[in-house]
């Protein structure tokens, strides 16, 4: 069958192409029709701008040409004769790529979406996935103070997280209108201004304490160092985003701040817990243990219950042939271009 799927050709080069796709399915795996995607603006603006050198070298996972997008929404179409989570007609949330049909199987992210979801808030809660692995990697404590640097999508959706679960957050940006898009979300607490006057008010709002968990969420190396001294001692600083431009520096400061006050400085991708919860070989039972599936579904439960605020941030719905014009958005407007959902019925 003929589809259509967004490909990153080259440096700053994107476009949707026609593709054949074999329908024929193996035991454990789904055909489905897509119905909204959702752009990841770290990971793919960092692969179309050729931010992340892995696009240079072939054989990489997002070699030139790149296949796009790992939020999808869409409706099962037909399954394999192993499948037995799904049926035609079920609307299911995955990793998929951008494209008018993804082929999924079973061993990958595939979730129900909740009846009664509107499926482009359901597609970017993808984002919330990622944002979220800050939470899971934490060490959390009776109510902490939580300082998210950064109030992107990801870094808004972090905040939340942990307001959820107790956490008095503060979140940091100097683009005002992220901290206030913060704020029409629930964040008690936004801070802007130089790094200084952004410590300041920190310090002021926790009485002299700083945080107990600080967020990077930028990706920015000048940020991590910002991160660290805002952190009390035996503090947590959780890198959520992804460094990718190199920096020229001393790193003794950052050791220091480290070494001084016993940090605890800890990755937070989202890709390290499990896929599903492994199954006891008694009776089949699930274990109780984080996972990429059990997160997820917090999520939805915090969508529908109105804990979490997605829907605002969702500030385009575009069809798939204007992707390249949501890149460009994303990449330099992004006070205004938040959270791109592309509406595969447009195609």
């Amino acid at each position: 069958m003929n589809i259509k799927q967004a490909v990153v050709t080259g440096q700053n080069q994107v476009e949707l192409q026609s593709r054949m796709l074999d329908e024929k399915l193996k035991p454990d795996e789904l055909l489905v029709k897509t119905e909204w995607t959702f752009i990841s603006a770290g990971t793919e603006l960092a692969n179309y701008t050729g931010r992340e050198p892995d696009v240079f070298r072939p054989g990489t996972w997002c070699a030139y040409p790149w296949n796009s997008g790992y939020a999808n929404v869409g409706v099962v179409a037909a399954t394999g004769a192993g499948v037995t989570r799904f049926k035609p007609g079920d609307r299911v949330f995955s990793t998929g790529p951008h494209a008018s049909f993804v082929k999924l199987d079973q061993t990958s992210l595939v979730v129900p979406v909740p009846a009664g979801m509107d499926p482009s808030v359901a597609v970017a809660t993808r984002m919330a996935g990622v944002s979220t692995s800050a939470l899971v990697m934490a060490d959390l404590r009776l109510h902490p103070w939580v300082v998210v640097f950064g109030l992107g999508l990801v870094g808004n959706l972090a905040a939340q997280a942990f307001q959820i679960v107790g956490g008095r957050v503060i979140g940091v940006d100097p683009v005002a209108s992220r901290r206030q898009l913060a704020e029409q979300c629930g964040i008690r607490w936004t801070v802007g201004g130089t790094a200084d006057e952004a410590h300041k008010a920190i310090a002021d709002l926790t009485g002299g304490r700083l945080a107990d968990i600080t967020v990077e969420a930028t990706g920015l190396t000048p940020v991590v160092l910002q991160s660290l001294r805002a952190t009390t001692e035996l503090g947590q600083v959780l890198l959520l985003g992804t460094p990718r431009a190199p920096l020229s520096g001393d790193l003794t400061p950052a050791f220091k701040e480290i070494h001084l006050r016993n940090l605890t400085v800890r990755g937070a991708l989202e890709w390290c817990p499990p896929t599903y919860p492994p199954v006891s070989a008694l009776g089949g039972r699930t274990f109780d243990i984080a996972s990429l599936y059990g997160k997820q579904m917090m999520i939805f439960d915090w969508v529908q219950a109105g804990q979490m605020q997605v829907a605002p941030l969702i500030t385009h719905r575009l069809a798939p042939a204007d992707i390249k014009r949501a890149y460009e958005g994303l990449l330099r407007e992004s006070e205004t271009y938040i959270g791109v959902a592309l509406d595969w019925s447009k195609v």
